[in-house]
């Protein structure tokens, strides 16, 4: 029997290029807090913030360690998306308009993201300031600064990683941005690039991460087996 969430979504397959049409509509306004899961049965949440990119806005959700979120659509404005406090687990969720992040991850050491897709992140889609891993399969990500990266100067440096499974991107200017200085890897399979007919999209940037009050910078990109670890035959473009 067809589930109302794989109507849009298997687990271990790429999301389709049409996105979920919401089933309903919820008005937030104040943080929902997540102690162990939500299903959101793919209504639409908004209203939070004001869809800028404010770094002192509300998130939407705060997630439990632990905890899990799935079948959601985060529309507009949806403050600082969601905050992940420890290991967390976002399944089907989908955000039609990242404002200032889709989700932050905080305080635990493995999170992952399995399908739904994000688009319009003008700066990041995914903010990484914990330690840990960070598994982002089976996503859409379009029109966005960053899917993924990991915090270059707060209050605490860690080493971050990132792995990437079955990927889609559309005009996105880059997958992972990681400080390799502090031994961040980026880790891709299964990555497709569409509509980049000149291959503008650049799939790995290192920054050299600095201490709180400065502003990282950019040392270089690509893969260097080290740091940025795939090869050509991980990236298909369309």
């Amino acid at each position: 029997m067809t589930t109302r969430a794989s109507a849009f979504h298997a687990v271990g397959t790429a999301p389709p290029s049409n996105w979920p049409t919401p089933t309903g509509q919820v008005k937030v306004d104040a943080t929902i807090d997540v102690p162990t899961s939500l299903d959101g049965g793919l209504k639409r949440y908004y209203g939070i913030g004001d869809g800028g990119q404010g770094e002192s806005q509300d998130p939407m959700f705060v997630l439990a360690p632990g905890a899990t979120l799935r079948d959601v659509i985060i529309g507009a404005p949806a403050g600082d998306g969601v905050h992940c406090e420890g290991n967390c687990t976002l399944v089907n969720v989908w955000w039609e308009d990242v404002g200032e992040d889709a989700a932050t991850f905080r305080g635990g050491t493995t999170y992952t993201v399995d399908g739904g897709g994000a688009r319009s992140g003008s700066d990041k889609v995914f903010q990484h300031n914990g330690p840990g891993t960070v598994h982002i399969r089976n996503f859409r990500v379009e029109s966005s600064g960053k899917l993924y990266r990991t915090c270059g100067n707060c209050s605490t440096s860690h080493q971050r990683h990132v792995v990437m499974d079955n990927v889609t991107a559309t005009s996105t200017k880059v997958l992972a941005g990681i400080n390799a200085n502090w031994g961040d890897t980026a880790r891709f399979s299964r990555i497709t690039i569409l509509d980049d007919p000149n291959r503008t999209t650049r799939i790995c940037v290192k920054y050299k991460g600095v201490p709180k009050g400065s502003e990282p910078t950019e040392i270089g990109e690509g893969a260097d087996g080290v740091n940025c670890l795939y090869s050509a035959s991980d990236i298909t473009w369309r």
